[in-house]
């Protein structure tokens, strides 16, 4: 990737600041950043398909409450350089336990030795998971955001290829997961390429996996599966799976461009959407179209492709002992898409859970619909751990 600088300040709120700063990874990193450096330190990691921008809107609360808070563009995206973003790269730099390196080396290259808690959402929640599991004495408190952790695969667990995707191909109405959609060499560009623009296709998915889709009642358009609220599914199979929405369990013939196009908000509700102004998502847009998707979407291939299942049975039948927190959004189907992983989290994967909670009026981006509930949440955590 070619090099670039930190993001203007125009686009940050009041007292948070972009840099750049090189690590052992190696990676030259980008990060945001709210608070005394002299203070304890929060570690804030994103998902897909989003940037350290994603955290804009709960640091300065988290900052305010006596903590440095840092929030890096992971490898393969944003200002972040010194990875290879072709299809055709080696995935190992993708693999989970390389993206707890590369969290490690960016405390490194701060001079810390440890942080108070590290806090992962979407993507970054597993990553944030692995980060604790790992290295307790580094992570020695960790929060989890729409993306239940379940723990280390066992030896048990089968590496024989799936018969969920054969069993949803062959449903009256085709189907497919969304995971191994984008782990295909076709995803990038059609979301990138996409007929209606990359910054409308970005509108309509953030727009589609948000409570505002699910109380407007617009999760009824086209839709076949029954319920309108996230609720637990049975179990992997075809017929469950096919209950969410078809952002996660995909037309077998449509690409997520064109599944989410029909579900674009109007220009009323893009004008009123106060948690995601257009000039915000432009952000998102301009930095996505400068560096393409393929470095996200190689995360996912190494959770598809068993790699880093074959990695993490190293760790099985361990669990994260350190306090633990999990926060989604109420409208969110990302803390049910893998049935039985919130439970097992719960009571097996997490040893001191200290908190299960479901945000209303938040969908899949629980920290940007509903920051204030979200860092209210996390405060009342690290209040917690301090007391």
């Amino acid at each position: 990737m070619p090099e670039t600088g930190p993001l203007a300040a125009t686009h940050l709120p009041k007292g948070v600041r972009s840099r750049m700063i090189d690590t052992p990874a190696p990676l030259r990193m980008h990060l945001l950043e709210a608070g005394d450096p002299g203070r304890p330190c929060l570690l804030l990691l994103h998902g897909f398909p989003e940037l350290a921008y994603s955290w804009r809107r709960i640091m300065p609360a988290l900052a305010a409450a006596g903590f440095h808070v840092i929030a890096p563009d992971q490898r393969g995206y944003g200002r972040t350089t010194g990875w290879d973003g072709r299809f055709a790269a080696d995935l190992a730099p993708w693999r989970m336990l390389n993206l707890v390196r590369d969290a490690l080396a960016l405390l490194v290259a701060l001079g810390r030795s440890r942080v108070a808690a590290v806090v992962g959402h979407d993507f970054g929640a597993p990553v944030a998971g692995w980060c604790a599991l790992a290295r307790p004495d580094i992570f020695p408190a960790v929060a989890m955001m729409s993306a239940p952790f379940a723990g280390p695969p066992s030896w048990q667990s089968a590496p024989a290829p799936d018969p969920v995707h054969a069993d949803l191909a062959a449903l009256p109405r085709p189907r497919k997961h969304y995971q191994w959609y984008y782990s295909t060499a076709a995803a990038e560009a059609d979301m990138l390429a996409c007929p209606q623009g990359l910054h409308a296709f970005l509108r309509a998915y953030y727009h589609m996996k948000s409570a505002d889709w699910m109380k407007g009642g617009d999760w009824v358009k086209g839709g076949d599966w029954a319920a309108s609220t996230p609720a637990p599914l049975a179990g992997w199979t075809a017929a469950e799976l096919a209950r969410m929405p078809e952002y996660y369990i995909m037309d077998q013939a449509s690409g997520m461009a064109a599944t989410v196009a029909p579900h674009m908000p109007s220009p009323a509700q893009i004008a009123g959407c106060a948690w995601l102004p257009d000039a915000e998502l432009a952000v998102y847009s301009t930095e996505f179209a400068r560096t393409g998707l393929q470095g996200g979407l190689n995360w996912y291939r190494c959770n598809t492709n068993g790699d880093n299942a074959g990695e993490l049975r190293l760790f099985a039948g361990r669990r994260i002992d350190v306090p633990a927190l999990f926060i989604a959004g109420r409208q969110d189907w990302g803390a049910q898409q893998v049935p039985g992983s919130l439970e097992r989290m719960r009571h097996i994967a997490c040893a001191d859970m200290r908190g299960c909670h479901f945000v209303d009026g938040a969908g899949h981006w629980v920290q940007q619909e509903q920051p204030a509930a979200t860092a209210a949440l996390l405060l009342d955590f690290l209040r917690g751990l301090a007391a």
